[in-house]
């Protein structure tokens, strides 16, 4: 796939699909064997329907602008007069109306390897002020014994007998048409244009051997479960030891204990006991740094003041203790949501002191009624987690 395809058709790389068929049309027209004279026009015609069967594919266009094979290392037709199974094809179908024959030229034994995924899982506080982990990956790497060559003791393959290097065999066929010329991949090197006599025994000729490695993966902070880390060149070598594709790693956050993630924006529920919200007081939390031991210890708790009266379900927002913003500046915030609790053991004395505070309050006896508009402790609580 040394051709550029783009260039062939003379159009932008960012031309869309009309323009592609506008340019096939009138090069096809231009240098069609039965009306261009040139020597080269067959040869031409063909790269032109390789060109097109390309990029008016938008796989084969996704693939060739990764710097992929579309081909797969197969041969080229044109448009629409593709054949299954490797059969009568578009360039077979020219040779056969105009009586010409050239030939597709071997196809490289190296070739770009496949982009590979695999998946990581991260703790909380690893995702969200990012981490370097190290991560072992099960890919194709080129063959330490023939380094990619695919020979026994690096010896050069050697040229086909049977195609004479050209990696193509002729067929010729009587019609009523007259002599019809087909043009297939030649059997023996399988279009390569050379074979190789004795192949690598470690990697049987492939160029490549599968292995275990461990790689570094660096996560920025404030990364989220099915965000990918692209790491360029680090997935499949290609056959022949050719270039590596890339690898893409899929994160997963794993459930932490104590904090729920919104967001950029990190919640915990804290119980205090109902003397507590009744009277205000502060309480110190262990945040989500105090998992790292390289972050600033000073960062580890924050102070959370509860005012007197305080509600259950109630949430206190803490600016900029939440989880860092990805790629931006920033953080989110912490949610603080209260959780009153009613004491359920008393003792004589206790209880008779709630019995004076109620009869203070006028409570003994007290008159309640449902609330029709408040959003109650549930309510607050399913807002607050939604």
């Amino acid at each position: 796939m040394s051709a550029d395809y783009y260039e062939t058709l003379g159009v932008p790389r960012d031309a869309t699909p009309e323009q592609i068929k506008k340019a096939y049309r009138r090069l096809a027209m231009k240098y069609h064997p039965d009306v261009a004279d040139t020597a080269d026009a067959a040869e031409k015609f063909k790269e032109i329907g390789e060109a097109y069967e390309v990029l008016h594919d938008p796989n084969k266009r996704s693939m060739y602008d990764r710097g992929g094979d579309p081909m797969g290392g197969g041969f080229a037709g044109g448009p629409g007069f593709g054949f299954p199974g490797g059969g009568f094809d578009f360039t077979n179908l020219v040779d056969a109306m105009f009586g010409t024959q050239s030939s597709r030229g071997p196809r490289s034994r190296v070739r770009r390897g496949q982009d590979a995924l695999v998946r990581l899982t991260l703790t909380l506080a690893e995702a969200a002020f990012g981490i370097t982990k190290p991560l072992r990956v099960d890919t194709a790497v080129v063959c330490p014994r023939c380094n990619g060559n695919g020979s026994e003791g690096g010896a050069e393959p050697v040229t086909c007998g049977t195609c004479h290097g050209s990696g193509d065999v002729t067929q010729v066929q009587r019609s009523f048409l007259g002599e019809i010329r087909t043009s297939q991949p030649c059997p023996s090197c399988r279009g390569y244009g050379t074979v190789i006599t004795n192949p690598c025994g470690e990697c049987s000729g492939e160029g490549r051997v599968r292995s275990n490695r461990t790689i570094n993966v660096k996560i920025p902070a404030g990364v989220a479960s099915g965000n990918r880390v692209h790491l360029v060149s680090q997935g499949e070598v290609g056959p022949g030891g050719g270039p590596a594709g890339d690898l893409y790693v899929e994160l997963t956050i794993a459930p932490h204990e104590v904090f729920t993630r919104n967001g950029d924006d990190l919640e915990v529920v804290v119980k205090v006991p109902m003397t507590a919200a009744a009277l205000g007081t502060q309480v110190t939390l262990d945040t989500l740094e105090a998992e790292r031991d390289d972050l600033d210890a000073e960062l580890s708790t924050v102070a959370v003041d509860i005012p007197a009266g305080t509600q259950s379900g109630t949430r206190i927002s803490i600016a900029g203790r939440g989880v860092p913003r990805l790629r931006r500046d920033g953080r989110g915030e912490l949610g603080v949501t209260l959780l009153v609790q009613t004491p359920t053991k008393l003792d004589d004395e206790q209880r008779e002191l709630l019995r004076q505070f109620a009869a203070l309050r006028d409570e003994s006896r007290p008159e309640v009624s449902a609330d029709r508009h408040g959003k109650g402790v549930f309510g607050w609580l399913k807002e607050t987690f939604s």
